[in-house]
């Protein structure tokens, strides 16, 4: 396109600046939109995956309930109690198990009402204690400080435990590293040996205390009862033929019915994963047809809109045509005056939308807060393309009806119908 057509698209366009605004509008509003879904979308598939960051995706958890059916002459609402036996026979029973680790909890699993105390400061937090394997298992993102619980630790019943981040920003001055130093947990002193974050549950993992579960049974006495089992397939394993074959053992071990649904239960997380992705699939599909679905309607406008502009430039392409312009040069006229206004609106659209997405994870970032289930909404370059593909698309799409209609006008109708 030349200098001086450029000059005339644009000095046409000014001369109805109003309607050009209005023209735009609908484009400038799609592709935002489009993009602001698809980056809550992006958004929410962060939370999901960080609330189970720590958990590795093939893993298996088990816990124990009640009974919801009687059993051999035993009543239902029996409790059942998982033990580290169980975690011996399911070793044994299960070869395609790779790894397997037992977890007892001191108290609420999720209230933490543990007291804790480093010299004058306290607080309330969760205890666990972990067998060997665990953090094979449960992988956290960082280790701050220190280390992670290892196999020495469990053999030689070592009184140590590591924290969370958020246990030591309670107990701690920033710039301490609590790595060496010893806190009291109900009046008995542990050595930290390292300080984990971990992002599961909006950070509230990082709320816990772990212990070497030999140690932790023998310090406070808390037998072979434990609460969770988890356990790692060998690769190439049948997730769905290793939950049978669990569930099997442990409901024959504590003389559960094999109906019975509640009193012992699995919870698969590769097939969670699975499910999860399916869903924010389903919804990335329905923002894509929403955000489309806008883009058509700004089609429909710029297009109707190009007509009436056609209709009221009759003379003017009947005197072009006239002075023997051909039919091309109308219809490249009228196709980029579309794609100009559709372009730069669409472009404005993808910065606004992209930048209040920066903005928005700005502001979380330096304000520390969090939001349920929602982190880190953006979207990615491939989308930015996708999405300028789209505007180039509209634009075209948008002025080929108003473009033919151009091409037809009869230099003698147009200028009988002006005069």
């Amino acid at each position: 396109m030349s200098w001086d057509a450029l000059q005339e698209i644009l000095f046409t366009l000014k001369q109805n600046s109003l309607r050009t605004f209005l023209t735009g509008f609908g484009v400038f509003w799609g592709i935002f939109m489009l993009v602001l879904l698809l980056g809550a979308g992006e958004g929410l598939k962060h939370g999901m995956e960080e609330s189970f960051s720590s958990d590795v995706r093939n893993s298996m958890w088990i816990n124990a309930w009640k009974t919801s059916v009687p059993y051999k002459g035993l009543a239902h609402g029996r409790s059942i109690q998982l033990t580290e036996d169980d975690v011996g026979a399911l070793r044994k029973g299960v070869p395609e198990i790779e790894m397997i680790a037992a977890e007892q909890a001191m108290g609420s699993v999720w209230r933490g009402d543990i007291y804790i105390t480093y010299k004058q400061k306290s607080g309330n937090f969760s205890v666990f204690g972990v067998g060997d394997g665990y953090f094979k298992i449960k992988k956290f993102q960082d280790y701050y400080h220190g280390r992670r619980l290892n196999d020495f630790d469990e053999e030689e019943s070592r009184k140590v435990v590591v924290i969370g981040t958020r246990v030591a920003e309670r107990l701690f001055d920033p710039g301490i590293n609590p790595v060496g130093l010893q806190i009291a947990i109900n009046g008995v002193s542990v050595k930290i040996v390292g300080v984990f974050y971990d992002s599961g549950w909006e950070g509230r993992m990082s709320e816990r205390i772990y212990m070497p579960l030999a140690a932790y049974q023998k310090t406070f006495g808390r037998g072979k009862d434990i609460g969770v089992i988890g356990l790692y397939p060998k690769a190439g394993s049948d997730n769905n033929v290793i939950a049978e074959k669990v569930l099997k053992i442990l409901k024959e071990r504590h003389h559960v019915a094999p109906s019975d649904t509640s009193a012992i239960r699995l919870f698969d997380l590769a097939k969670q994963s699975a499910d999860v992705n399916n869903t924010f699939s389903a919804i990335s599909l329905f923002i894509w047809f929403v955000g489309l679905g806008t883009l058509m309607a700004g089609i429909v406008g710029i297009s109707n809109i190009m007509i009436i502009s056609v209709k009221e430039r009759t003379r003017e392409i009947g005197i072009r045509k006239a002075l023997g312009a051909p039919p091309g040069e109308i219809i490249r006229t009228i196709m980029s005056e579309s794609l100009l206004v559709t372009i730069f609106a669409g472009y404005i659209g993808l910065v606004f939308s992209v930048g209040l997405l920066e903005l928005f994870n700005l502001f979380v970032q330096k304000a520390g807060a969090s939001m349920p289930y929602f982190s880190r909404p953006e979207v990615d370059i491939s989308v930015a393309l996708v999405a300028l593909f789209i505007l180039v698309a509209v634009g075209a799409v948008a002025g080929i009806i108003p473009a033919w209609h151009a091409a037809r006008v009869s230099p003698i109708e147009a200028m009988r119908e002006e005069s």
